[in-house]
């Protein structure tokens, strides 16, 4: 069994792998990218506010504009390069010359680490010059040292770069399209929202879903049974985003119950720590009941069909006949091998950091994840999707590699070969 967790664990990386190639030729693909996005605004306000206004930029600021963008390389390079594989070709610029030039001047911009970032200043600014044979001059030679050229010379052009391996194998994201903020900055930022949603949903229906189902099973075919199965298939056919709407309306906008929105208050951080905890609850309970909703039906008639098909196994009934309480049998002998089907779904709790449902946070103005991942498509924000995809990947073998673990624990019968 060791030998098949060890597979699964090398076969993280492929998959990986696989997973963001395809994503990433699909970006490169699809039409309305960014690259294009900024194209039509550059279009729309060009000289004279004129539509064409665009076709005023040269060739060489449309091609440092795909190299801002990532667009300057074929599909394979830019793959190896987000990767971290191959180095990427940072900050690049066209210079384009004359005949009778032999030198012209260039301004060579770095992009400083966030934390050094100043008021409306986050690059390292050199003025430099470079000749048509690609030869860099400045003032401090020092700050040159990161910056390469390359000479193209049946178009007159020098190309100037600063070379570096930074992509995901260094640990880095990219940088959004979008907002111009390091990728890995914003899915942290979302983190706690997650984390928060995501482990308060997975407890409430394991703390309510698993007596339920033991109750369902032992009253099975009562009143009380019958009432709850109307009620939680009633709750199941309605959708999270339809009861959320309800909510919103009745409970929060008309009522004003509860709040219509958001984590917390706005005056969140003058509150007392006593305040600060009802107001995230206060906030929490109506998303948390759309948020639980639709798995309470499944959650609820998996333990109690489980629970009923081992109350009528032979093991059972032997340990009844020896003189074992109903009580006894239920809970010390049934229960346990009852529950072996919910281990399926322990190991998917590393997912809470990638959770969210987009309609949901919607309603409910929830900055989380869902609504992150749905804008950074809207926007053809692809940094930003690779990035969430990379996560959600990773959680998601991890995840499956957890449950068959957990099985394996639970249940003696199950070997992995």
């Amino acid at each position: 069994m060791r030998d098949y967790f060890i597979r699964r664990f090398l076969l993280i990386l492929p998959t990986l792998i696989g997973a963001t190639m395809v994503v990433y030729f699909i970006t490169r693909i699809t039409p309305g990218g960014p690259l294009e996005a900024a194209m039509r605004q550059a279009a729309m306000h060009g000289e004279g506010g004129m539509k064409d206004g665009g076709a005023s930029m040269s060739e060489e600021q449309k091609q440092e504009m795909a190299a801002y963008y990532g667009f300057d390389r074929p599909f394979l390079p830019g793959y190896l390069a987000w990767l971290g594989l191959m180095p990427k070709e940072q900050d690049k610029q066209f210079i384009k010359f004359e005949n009778d030039e032999s030198e012209q001047p260039v301004t060579l911009q770095t992009l400083l680490p966030r934390e050094e970032w100043q008021p409306n200043n986050a690059y390292r600014i050199t003025q430099a010059k470079v000749t048509p044979d690609g030869k860099l001059t400045a003032g401090n030679k020092d700050e040159l040292k990161p910056w390469k050229t390359r000479v193209v010379a049946d178009k007159n052009r020098v190309e100037v770069f600063r070379p570096a391996y930074d992509g995901l194998a260094q640990g880095n994201l990219g940088v959004s399209t979008r907002y111009n903020e390091p990728v890995w900055g914003m899915i942290r930022e979302r983190m706690p929202i997650s984390i928060f949603y995501g482990l308060t949903t997975f407890l409430l229906s394991y703390i309510v879903c698993i007596p339920l189902g033991i109750l369902k099973a032992i009253k099975h075919r009562t009143v009380l049974d019958n009432v709850t199965s109307i009620l939680i298939f009633v709750g199941y056919a309605i959708p999270g985003f339809v009861l959320a709407s309800i909510l919103v309306v009745y409970l929060a906008a008309r009522l004003n119950w509860f709040p219509t929105g958001g984590f917390v208050s706005e005056g969140f951080d003058t509150l007392s720590l006593g305040g600060k905890v009802w107001d995230v609850i206060h906030h929490a309970i109506l998303p948390l009941v759309c948020y639980m909703i639709g798995s309470f039906a499944f959650m609820t008639l998996l333990v109690k069909n489980s629970l009923m098909d081992n109350l009528a196994a032979d093991y059972v009934r032997t340990a009844v006949a020896k003189g074992a309480g109903f009580k006894r049998a239920v809970l010390g002998h049934a229960l346990g091998n009852s529950l072996i089907p919910l281990a399926t779904t322990l190991g998917h709790v590393v997912s809470i950091f990638l959770t969210g449902s987009l309609l949901i946070e919607l309603i409910f103005e929830i900055n989380g994840f869902g609504l992150l991942s749905y804008y950074s498509i809207l926007d053809r924000d692809y940094p930003l999707v690779m990035g969430i995809l990379v996560l959600n990947v990773l959680l998601l073998m991890v995840g499956n590699i957890l449950s068959d673990i957990f099985v394996a624990l639970t249940d003696p019968r199950i070997r992995f070969d």
